[in-house]
Order: C-alpha cells, then sequence, then structure tokens
C-alpha cells in the first residue's frame, strides 16, 4: 500500500490536477474524483501531510481544489476562489429596477429568451443573463479550459438559486467547435467575451482568469457562426484600446468617452 505522504507516481509534470482540502471526508473526495474524470485530469488525494505547495512544485502547474463549501483554482502566484464577483452587485441592481446593465441596455434580454454564453470566464455575464431571461429562460455557457470549467461549474453549483433565474448550464467546449453543431436559430442571443488583445491594469481575480482562460481571438469565422446560431442578435465585448474590433471589421455601440469596455451587437439570421 502506498504510504499517505507520498504523491502517486507520474509520468511527467500535469497542467492541472485537482485535489480536496486536507479534511477526511469520503463524499468531498467522490465529488472532486467525480470532477477530475469530468475533464480527464488526475486526481490526487488529500491529507495533512500533503500540502498545496508540494503538489505545485512536484506535479502540477494549477490545482482545483474541492472544498466543503468551496471550490479554489490555485497555482504558483496565487488563489482564486469561486464567488459570484461582480454578477452578484449586476443582479442586485436589477432586482431593484435598475435597467442600466449591458445585457439588457444593448441585448434586451427578457424572460423566457435562450441564452448562449461563448466565453463563460468566472461567469459573471452568465449569472446576469440568467436573472434577465428567469426561470423559464435558458442559458447554456461554455468554457474550453478545464481548470475555469471545473472552478465555475462546481462554484455555481454551490451558489443558492435566484428565485428570479433560470440555472446556468456549463459545458466544457471549445466554442468554435460547438457552434459549428448548433442548429440555426437555436438561441435568441449569442454572447462573446473573448480576452483582450491588449492587457491592462485589473483586479487580482481577473489576472488569475488572465492567466489560465484561452487566449486564442474571435475569429471572423466564429462571429459568422454565432449570427446562424443566433434568432435576434450577437454580442461581443472588447477592449476600446486595442484592435480587436477593428480585425473583425465590427464597429461597436457609442459609448460614453471614459469607457475602457465596448460592446458590438450584430443582427442574427438564424431564424
Amino acid at each position: 500500500m502506498r504510504p499517505p505522504s507520498l504523491l502517486p507516481p507520474s509520468p511527467s509534470r500535469q497542467a492541472l490536477v485537482v485535489t480536496t482540502s486536507d479534511r477526511v471526508d469520503v463524499a468531498l473526495a467522490q465529488r472532486a474524483r467525480s470532477a477530475a474524470e469530468e475533464v480527464g485530469v488526475p486526481y490526487v488525494e488529500r491529507h495533512h501531510k500533503l500540502p498545496l505547495k508540494k503538489l505545485l512544485t512536484d506535479m502540477a502547474d494549477a490545482l482545483v481544489v474541492f472544498e466543503s463549501t468551496a471550490v479554489s483554482l490555485v497555482d504558483a502566484e496565487g488563489t482564486l476562489r469561486f464567488s459570484p464577483g461582480l454578477a452578484h452587485l449586476r443582479v442586485k441592481q436589477l432586482d431593484a429596477g435598475v435597467e442600466e446593465d449591458m445585457l439588457l441596455r444593448i441585448a434586451g434580454l427578457r424572460d423566457g429568451e435562450h441564452v448562449l454564453d461563448c466565453t463563460l470566464g468566472l461567469g459573471a455575464d452568465a449569472q446576469v443573463a440568467a436573472r434577465l431571461v428567469g426561470p423559464s429562460g435558458r442559458v447554456t455557457a461554455l468554457e474550453k479550459r478545464p481548470a475555469l470549467y471545473l472552478l465555475v461549474r462546481h462554484g455555481l453549483l454551490g451558489l443558492p438559486r435566484h428565485p428570479a433565474s433560470c440555472a446556468v448550464e456549463v459545458v466544457h467546449a471549445d466554442a468554435a467547435v460547438h457552434l459549428r453543431a448548433v442548429p440555426d436559430g437555436a438561441f435568441d442571443v449569442v454572447l462573446f467575451d473573448p480576452m483582450f488583445e491588449r492587457e491592462r491594469k485589473s483586479s487580482a481575480a481577473f489576472e488569475a482568469l488572465r492567466r489560465h482562460a484561452d487566449p486564442a481571438p474571435l475569429t471572423r469565422e466564429m462571429v459568422e457562426e454565432a449570427r446562424r446560431v443566433a434568432r435576434r442578435a450577437v454580442l461581443i465585448k472588447g477592449a476600446r484600446y486595442s484592435s480587436d474590433f477593428k480585425k473583425l471589421g465590427i464597429t461597436p455601440e457609442p459609448a460614453r468617452p471614459n469607457a475602457t469596455v465596448l460592446w458590438a451587437r450584430l443582427p442574427g439570421r438564424g431564424a
């Protein structure tokens, strides 16, 4: 039997490993093991003699750590614990009757609509979209990178459901591939929030997102597939001081002079 203080044998260093907090909890260990199997990465049983730092030093570039009430993404530069973040504040504003959220102003999301978020990230837009389309609506969110997929999918499962929201269905998929398999007009609105071409000063959470997100730029082919899939509109978020929109041949919506983030709205044509 393998001594508990030793790491399992590994032929090479792993990009990602799933583990747990050092509490002995059979149900928690099973959740973590199942999550690792979802994305095909190793699961490592944890105990107090196996610190996270040793796992990062000896075995993996990043860890998804399941705790009893939280999920975290850990790498050599820090720890990102899943939280609703700014989505919580945006939803509170909507609950208070403030209709200034960009997903409402630009996309005009309404009850019962179906939304495809092609770039889940930390899940903020997906959570707000779920509130806007309500319990009768549907939000599907795609995430290509396994670390972010596990962090946000299982983080959302641990949150209490807002009574005026639908669930967010998180799918581990490459949007460029997934879109090609979606029928014409399957969603009312398709969203894109790719990583900006030009970096800017950001919060620690966003810096962690940048380290683990897919850096591939949005392409014209993906935009055209999204327009085919969208009945009403395709929304794209980008940075003011980059060439993101210009490369795509897209003109963003008018914005305040001090706005650093711009939005573009293209008509869907899937209907």
